[in-house]
């Protein structure tokens, strides 16, 4: 776990610079790649929590905001630095919202297994009568400074696009191969990544943040 020294080396905790080291509370590959991509430019050493010893939080919650918190309070807990969490998914207007919040473990909740692939497969089932396939992801971000920080920053993002039948694309994970942006006439999979990372829900909710920071600094 992190020390004092690593508490101290954050300074003021106030404005992007003095952050320093931040710890991102999540191992999903995909998004520290976004996320670090994304951060960097304002100066902040993303950390992830696997690499500090921190377990996955439970996200107990019907809510994107209060999952996104309780995950960035358990990592700020364990470690003694400031955290940043998100929680994000998947909303389809024909299924009322859903994936939504349980995006991640919408196949087995359905009875099947846990992976990006049994998800995308019941997603396609699921919307197979519907005409309207408008859907957007959404991103909550939650920053804290220390465990108990009073005052979160939160931001969120949404991308709009529509679900596809067939998968297009290799980058990406999730339901980035099904889903299709008109404007970019694209699937998020088939996006270059540095272009992905300008235009997702996560970018546009990290520059609401980083807009946030700039204020405090």
């Amino acid at each position: 776990m992190a020390g004092t020294s690593d508490i101290a080396s954050n300074g003021a905790n106030n404005g992007t610079g003095a952050l320093g080291r931040v710890v991102l509370a999540s191992n999903n590959a995909g998004k520290l790649r976004e996320f670090a991509a994304l951060l960097a430019a304002a100066g902040i050493e993303l950390v992830p929590q696997g690499t500090l010893n921190v377990p996955e939080a439970e996200e107990p919650h019907a809510t994107f905001v209060e999952n996104a918190l309780a995950k960035a309070r358990h990592a700020s807990k364990l470690t003694g630095l400031p955290a940043i969490a998100d929680d994000s998914g998947l909303c389809v207007r024909a299924l009322r919202g859903a994936p939504g919040v349980y995006s991640a473990r919408y196949a087995q909740l359905a009875g099947g297994e846990k992976s990006d692939a049994a998800n995308n497969a019941l997603l396609v089932q699921n919307l197979k009568d519907q005409a309207d396939r408008r859907a957007y992801y959404y991103c909550v971000l939650a920053l804290v400074r220390h465990a108990d920080d009073p005052e979160p920053l939160i931001a969120e993002g949404r991308w709009h696009g529509e679900v596809i039948d067939a998968p297009r694309g290799d980058h990406g994970f999730g339901y980035d191969p099904y889903f299709y942006i008109p404007g970019l006439e694209a699937t998020a999979a088939e996006l270059d990544p540095a272009l992905k990372n300008a235009s997702s829900h996560r970018a546009i909710a990290l520059r609401h943040l980083l807009a946030r920071l700039e204020e405090e600094a």
